[in-house]
């Protein structure tokens, strides 16, 4: 008997029927994207408002020094002139009035000197920016071959962030026939090491006593400043040795490279002593 061929048999499965659930998986994905740029929007924001927060309120307190110090040189200056005319109507006490007068300008061209500081790192200019070395003095001690010296390394910035790093601090000069190059720490008893720390966020001054060798004749400073981290620099800066200039060396800053912290007080900071450095005082 012949076979019967007929249809292939096909097996069949059963599974519910539920037309909206693939569209219910892309819309829950779609929200669960969108919640969570919501959610990074917020905390981005969040944080910018509190940095912004904290940059107005040190901007504020710079401003209220800074005003503060304009009172105090104009207050000066009124009593220059009263001092002035006192001098001219009493000859008698010419010399004692001389002096005060003398004194009070030295005072005004000091206050002068912290107003223009101040400015410089509230709103600096597009060709002074970021990391600089600013004033370079040195002082005559009345020991021969001893001075003091001050080395002012300071960041312009309209934000400001603590930038640390190290300072490389020469004097180039003849000893005899040959040009010899002295580290501090071989001049200083108060440094030890070639590269000295720097840690600050407005400014920051290195300070100390140093002492000549016999027969070393100076020609020259040379200071390196560095910084490292994301935004690091490098500031070069040469100044000729002046030893008929009893105060100071060079105020001319130079600024090399951008970077971007406290209150600060020029001339009396008590903020950190690194012993390292000699007298080491940072804004920070």
């Amino acid at each position: 008997m012949a076979a019967v061929k007929g249809t292939k048999s096909t097996r069949l499965k059963v599974v519910p029927h539920r037309p909206y659930f693939q569209g219910a998986l892309i819309a829950g994905f779609v929200c669960a994207v969108i919640l969570t740029a919501i959610a990074s929007y917020w905390l981005g924001n969040s944080q910018g408002q509190a940095q912004q927060a904290e940059a107005i309120t040190e901007r504020d307190e710079l401003r209220i020094m800074l005003d503060a110090k304009t009172r105090e040189a104009e207050a000066l200056s009124q009593k220059v002139a009263n001092l002035s005319l006192a001098r001219e109507v009493d000859q008698a006490s010419n010399e004692d009035v001389r002096g005060e007068v003398i004194s009070l300008k030295e005072e005004i061209a000091a206050l002068q000197e912290d107003i223009a500081f101040y400015r410089g790192l509230m709103a600096p200019t597009e060709n002074r920016r970021g990391l600089t070395i600013g004033s370079v003095e040195l002082s005559a001690t009345g020991v021969p071959r001893r001075y003091d010296y001050k080395v002012v390394v300071q960041q312009l910035a309209t934000n400001h962030n603590v930038l640390s790093g190290s300072l490389t601090f020469n004097i180039v000069g003849r000893e005899g026939e040959q040009v010899r190059k002295i580290p501090l720490k071989d001049l200083s008893s108060e440094v030890n090491v070639t590269d000295i720390r720097l840690r600050f966020k407005y400014f920051q001054n290195i300070a100390g006593q140093l002492e000549l060798p016999l027969g070393f004749e100076p020609q020259r400073i040379e200071l390196v400043a560095k910084t490292t981290g994301r935004d690091a620099a490098v500031v070069e800066k040469m100044s000729e040795w002046l030893p008929d200039l009893p105060r100071e060396v060079s105020r001319k800053p130079v600024q090399v490279a951008p970077a971007a912290g406290g209150l600060v007080q020029p001339r009396q900071q008590t903020d950190e002593a690194l012993p390292s450095a000699g007298v080491v005082q940072s804004s920070e």
